[in-house]
């Protein structure tokens, strides 16, 4: 990223207020719609505010394994890195790690320009969300360029607050008890992509892309290569 950019995003992200937060955390088992209205104040016209209007897809939470967490900690860090991931190694029993990820929704997209302060703009936007009763709808403050930047602290946000009752709800779901060294949800997904390689073998890329996503290949490998050559 070069200094511009890097000066751009952090401008935008320093400088988004998220006026209104969704009522309700991301689901748990399944993907979340945000419904965001980003209010920016236009920056080469003088009084003209610009309201951005679409929704975000936040993906499923996925549970990811302590060794793919170990990896990501590591990548470009030094000594200090190898002592956490020491520290985890020990703890990692007790560990659970979720990754979040989103999408934006172009379909759903609308801009529209208003003349106006943009205190006013952002209060009767702000109104007419409260009034629609939308458990996921959020109210920004933001930039007009780098607007995107400013989703992105929603998100974060959003992952921030609802981090812990994922966790909660799926522990309440045994889902972080261990099965030869894997959650059992990981291990149940890898066992119906070894049945769908073994019924149609165009999956079988698809089986070893999953394999080292969750950084378990070599623990499958003898089984792998035998469906390959079945």
């Amino acid at each position: 990223m070069s200094h511009s950019q890097n000066f751009d995003f952090w401008y935008a992200v320093n400088n988004t207020h998220i006026v209104l937060m969704p009522k309700r955390h991301l689901e748990t088992f399944g993907n979340t719609l945000l419904h965001y209205h980003l209010v920016s104040e236009m920056m080469d016209e003088v009084g003209k505010v610009r309201v951005r209007t679409g929704r975000m897809q936040a993906q499923k939470p996925q549970i990811i394994t302590p060794n793919v967490y170990m990896k990501m900690v590591l990548e470009g860090f030094g000594d200090e890195a190898h002592k956490y991931v020491e520290w985890l190694k020990e703890h990692e029993a007790d560990m659970h790690i979720l990754r979040y990820g989103y999408t934006l929704k172009q379909e759903s997209f609308s801009e529209q320009i208003i003349t106006d302060s943009i205190e006013a703009v952002v209060e009767r936007v702000k109104k007419d969300v409260e009034a629609s009763n939308d458990g996921f709808g959020a109210v920004l403050k933001g930039v007009d360029q780098p607007w995107d930047v400013c989703l992105i602290r929603l998100f974060w946000q959003m992952v921030q607050t609802s981090a812990k009752s994922n966790i909660m709800e799926m522990a309440q779901r045994r889902m972080f008890e261990m099965k030869d060294g894997l959650p059992v949800p990981i291990r149940e997904e890898i066992e119906v992509a070894f049945i769908a390689a073994g019924k149609d073998k165009k999956l079988i890329p698809e089986l070893g892309k999953l394999l080292k996503k969750y950084d378990v290949f070599e623990q499958f490998e003898g089984r792998f290569f035998q469906l390959i050559n079945s």
